[in-house]
């Protein structure tokens, strides 16, 4: 595992567009969350101990914040060729053991993680209902072994302003994890 940050996506950019399967093999693409008050995209996988020390909060927190109108994603774009744990097979099994209750996709080509410049696993982008980046960063300041509890309180600030219409705080951290395995040849700056 290699320690890595987000690369911080400039507020203001545009939602990259997309079109990926689920883990029913549905398409779901950026349009079909046209609309919606705010869009949470997020970069997740299933073998990453920092997703997997997070992501029973990251349900919970989709889970409430679906309720209030937020539309969300979560994109694997790691090859699963060396890490079969990531396989579109085991993200369904993720999915369904976890809770998630949002759209699991797989970004096989990875040519969306490049877009969205996604460095980390989990990486987290909030877009307004213009569907303009207003946060990307980090879920709280818990990681493994800080002993720092996970409540998601950064983010659920920044879905809060999304979803009221107010400016998402203007402190945010870069979010660590796990870098984004790459297929040779698809790594940033190749």
């Amino acid at each position: 595992m290699a320690l890595t940050y987000s690369k911080m996506l400039p507020l203001g950019t545009k939602a990259p567009d997309f079109s990926l399967p689920d883990t029913d093999s549905r398409a779901v693409s950026l349009s079909d969350f046209k609309g919606a008050p705010a869009l949470l995209v997020m970069f997740l996988c299933n073998h990453c101990p920092y997703v997997q020390h997070v992501r029973y909060t990251i349900a919970q927190l989709a889970k409430e914040y679906q309720q209030k109108g937020l539309a969300v994603v979560a994109i694997n774009a790691n090859d699963c060729e060396k890490y079969p744990a990531d396989s579109p097979a085991m993200m369904a099994e993720e999915k369904k053991l976890v809770g998630y209750t949002f759209p699991y996709l797989f970004d096989e080509s990875q040519a969306v993680a490049g877009a969205y410049r996604a460095a980390c696993t989990p990486e987290f982008y909030v877009f307004d209902r213009d569907q303009k980046l207003v946060y990307r960063g980090r879920l709280d300041a818990s990681s493994p072994g800080n002993d720092v509890p996970t409540t998601g309180n950064e983010l659920r600030a920044a879905l809060d302003a999304a979803l009221a219409g107010q400016p998402a705080p203007a402190d945010q951290k870069p979010s660590m994890g796990c870098n984004i395995k790459w297929r040779p040849g698809n790594e940033p700056g190749s």
